[in-house]
């Protein structure tokens, strides 16, 4: 079964980085660059993994977790957020807002594959 993610992000470069690294045939990648967006697609389609920033232009990665979360979907996706720093309280609130964990920007390809295999998720 092909797996999906989607990267949400401001940043171009960082979505694009993950792009090149998890794309493949088994592992669909989606971008967005706004929490606005990311609600909209996953509306449509909702993805096995959602890698939410803390960076987003439109809101806080607490909310667009919080809204992704309340959209009724059956297919429950695994929620990360990224972060520059480890900041714990920033992670804290995100798992209380329905994350299930978090990953450190910037990443390499070994780091992101490490962090879906935990998952679970084929990458």
């Amino acid at each position: 079964m092909k797996q999906s993610c989607m990267f949400v992000d401001a940043s171009s470069v960082v979505r694009r980085v993950a792009k090149r690294i998890l794309a493949t045939p088994d592992m669909t990648v989606f971008e967005s660059g706004s929490g606005a967006e990311a609600v909209e697609m996953c509306r449509k389609t909702m993805p096995h993994v959602i890698v939410v920033s803390t960076n987003l232009p439109d809101m806080s990665a607490v909310d667009l977790i919080r809204q992704i979360r309340a959209i009724d979907d059956p297919a429950a996706p695994k929620l990360l957020i990224s972060l520059v720093e480890m900041d714990v309280g920033a992670i804290m609130r995100a798992r209380r807002a329905g994350a299930d964990g978090y990953l450190l920007k910037p990443f390499d390809r070994g780091q992101l594959l490490d962090s879906f295999r935990t998952l679970k998720i084929a990458a």
